[in-house]
């Protein structure tokens, strides 16, 4: 029989990383794969290890995830793109029917704007990394609702602290609101810097906006914000 002591130690080592993620309750009702628990003892001389955090691993934790209602209509899940130690990471709000169909982000046309933008100051999408707050479609292209962020925004999260960008662009509202902790709309917060867990966070239009309310005016504002992103990385070296 195990040790209780060992186990408690078990316990208190895992409950601290998912802590770290950004979990904040966890829900026992709903059968989820687990993440791997760490070793109960590390090596004489090494601290003990944590449990995996890379992308796969990220994405094995997610599964075919049922955490919350939005797999009821999805096809795919879609967990993120781009390169996993990319200085640059933008993230928006949720896929479109596009995105649900092919699993990636940002391959519609708002994809195609979001492209435009990374080409506009010197980077590929390839040297970047894109993801979402939910890894889901919401249904009709809706806003994500509030305990669907709170389910899906810890992989999210988790996310961001494997790939360690040196500066986060957040597209549109949800994203902004996700990241920085606010209920501050993006046109109040436009252009502006915020933080995420010390990372420092622009927000912009989200590519879609900018298909609707296609000005110079909004064209200009989005430039100036990848503008200041990217001087903020160059700055950074």
């Amino acid at each position: 029989m195990s040790d209780p002591v060992d186990v408690r130690k078990a316990l208190a080592s895992w409950v601290g990383y998912l802590g770290e993620i950004g979990v904040r309750e966890l829900d026992l009702g709903r059968a989820a794969p687990p993440l791997a628990a760490p070793p109960l003892e590390a090596p004489p001389g090494e601290a003990p290890p944590r449990p995996p955090a890379g992308l796969a691993a990220i994405r094995e934790t997610i599964g075919d995830c049922r955490r919350c209602k939005l797999c009821e209509a999805r096809t795919n899940i879609v967990f993120g793109v781009g390169n996993p130690d990319a200085e640059l990471m933008f993230v928006g709000e949720g896929p479109g029917a596009d995105e649900d169909a092919r699993g990636e982000p940002f391959v519609g046309r708002a994809g195609q704007k979001l492209n435009e933008m990374i080409r506009s100051i010197g980077l590929t999408r390839e040297q970047v990394y894109i993801a979402n707050v939910v890894k889901c479609r919401p249904p009709g292209n809706r806003d994500p609702e509030p305990d669907e962020v709170a389910t899906c925004s810890p992989f999210l999260f988790a996310q961001i602290e494997a790939i360690a960008p040196k500066v986060i662009v957040a597209l549109g509202s949800p994203a902004t609101k996700t990241l920085l902790g606010t209920r501050s709309g993006i046109t109040a917060l436009r252009g502006k810097w915020g933080s995420f867990r010390g990372v420092p966070v622009m927000p912009t239009f989200h590519p879609a906006y900018l298909l609707r309310a296609y000005t110079h005016e909004n064209r200009k504002l989005v430039y100036e914000d990848l503008k200041a992103a990217r001087a903020r990385i160059d700055e950074s070296r």
